[in-house]
């Protein structure tokens, strides 16, 4: 694991997994998200990672048969880029709930 992408109500937050930083093959996801300890924050989706989720035919479908918001960026990057093209996927992590 390369490092966690998460939304808030402020935007959006990428952070490098330190122990991926500290692995002899660590190299950045993007050349816009150097290798760093700091996370990087952002309002909307960054590009990269927008730039993964599809178009055309796959898009239709998980708007269709998956009820998928196309204006959530967010929703369609983590239900349809888990086996994207490139060295990049995409899953989900389960937050345990407080109850």
């Amino acid at each position: 694991m390369a490092g966690s992408l998460s939304e808030t109500d402020n935007g959006y937050t990428f952070q490098y997994d330190f122990g991926y930083l500290k692995s002899e093959n660590a190299f950045v996801v993007s050349l816009t998200l150097p290798l760093s300890e700091n996370p990087y924050h952002n309002k909307v989706l960054f590009p990269f990672f927008d730039g993964l989720i599809p178009e055309g035919w796959l898009l239709d479908i998980g708007e269709k048969y998956w009820k998928l918001n196309p204006n959530d960026r967010f929703e369609l990057l983590i239900n349809l880029c888990r086996d994207t093209i490139g060295a990049v996927s995409v899953y989900p992590v389960e937050v345990e709930g407080n109850g």
